[in-house]
């Protein structure tokens, strides 16, 4: 704005940038309704208040925003400026309340989450759609991968929770740790594999078949080669090594390779919709893994919406170890 003297009026500017809430509103209420009076009720002011209100806002600027004209306030090039940036300042502020109350709330902000594939796929999927069917505004970030991995990002922060073991070289104390569930491990194989059909097999039947199997150490992996060490046999020689079940897919697909995998993937893979031409192979004894565990990094806040995911997968692996215990005093086997 410039002055009458042909020069920038920072007076005015300098206002601008001052303005206050109150004032903002006004502006924007009265190009909106065109009636100083309308634009009064609306600002929770008497007719004379907003009168004066806005005349200390064009005495400030030093320019007339309003027109008073027979049919109502027509707003000047400058008043219809003024009135379109208040529009903009009112809904940012209404934005920013909407965004703050999510957030404190827990209705919005950003949960990050890692988990390894079985308690992802059976309590962490599942709570995710909770969550978001009650909050959709809420940006929830999954990682799904190795344990080692996943507790790497927790103790850098990346990630504000993980379903995940503790891999050696880990210093447990900077965590928060409650015990999970152990996993069960079933085998999957092609439909039409050779062994199908032949009742429960014997690890010692499956020791010269292909294998795909997670990196050296991963306990899925670790199972396996505990099962061949109990029949005195060693770990089979033909092995693939991956973490990708897209890659674990396309190997078995074409192959008699056997691949160990979570009950919770083997249920995906072997189910409606999915379905996808696999078979579970029964084996004659039970694969369980070590329990995982709910790990946090210990004195670090996270965000309302990460609590509010937290608590929704706790309650799913509680809620599923009293299933497990319910059924097992049911039917307590020989």
């Amino acid at each position: 704005m410039r002055n009458p003297h042909g020069g920038i009026d920072m007076k005015a500017l300098e206002f601008l940038r001052e303005m206050r809430p109150a004032q903002t509103r006004l502006v924007a209420e009265i190009a909106a309704h065109g009636q100083l009076q309308r634009a009064a009720a609306a600002c929770g002011l008497t007719q004379p208040a907003a009168s004066r209100a806005l005349a200390e806002i064009e005495t400030r600027l030093g320019q007339r925003l309003f027109l008073r004209r027979p049919k109502g306030m027509e707003p000047t090039p400058v008043g219809a400026l003024v009135a379109r940036r208040a529009r903009s300042l009112l809904q940012e502020q209404a934005l920013l309340a909407g965004e703050f109350a999510d957030l404190t709330s827990g209705r919005g902000g950003l949960a990050r989450v890692g988990a390894v594939t079985g308690p992802a796929l059976r309590h962490l999927a599942p709570a995710i759609q909770g969550l978001k069917g009650e909050a959709p505004g809420v940006d929830v970030s999954v990682e799904v991968a190795p344990s080692a991995t996943l507790v790497g990002m927790l103790e850098r922060g990346e990630l504000d929770f993980a379903l995940a073991r503790l891999p050696p070289g880990f210093d447990d104390r900077g965590f928060l740790i409650e015990s999970a569930r152990e996993e069960v491990v079933r085998l999957m194989v092609r439909d039409g594999h050779p062994l199908l059909g032949r009742g429960p097999v014997s690890m010692r039947d499956l020791h010269g078949l292909p294998w795909v199997l997670q990196d050296h150490g991963a306990p899925i992996r670790r199972v396996i080669e505990a099962a061949f060490h109990d029949e005195a046999l060693s770990s089979p020689a033909d092995v693939a090594t991956t973490s990708s079940l897209l890659m674990i897919v396309a190997l078995l697909r074409d192959s008699d390779a056997v691949a160990p995998m979570s009950q919770e993937v083997t249920d995906l893979m072997l189910e409606p919709p999915v379905s996808a031409g696999f078979r579970r192979l029964p084996l004659d004894r039970s694969l369980i893994v070590e329990p995982y565990l709910i790990l946090r990094a210990r004195g670090r806040e996270i965000s309302r919406a990460a609590e509010a995911l937290f608590a929704r997968v706790r309650d799913s692996i509680r809620q599923a170890a009293r299933e497990a215990a319910r059924q097992a005093a049911e039917d307590p086997g020989p």
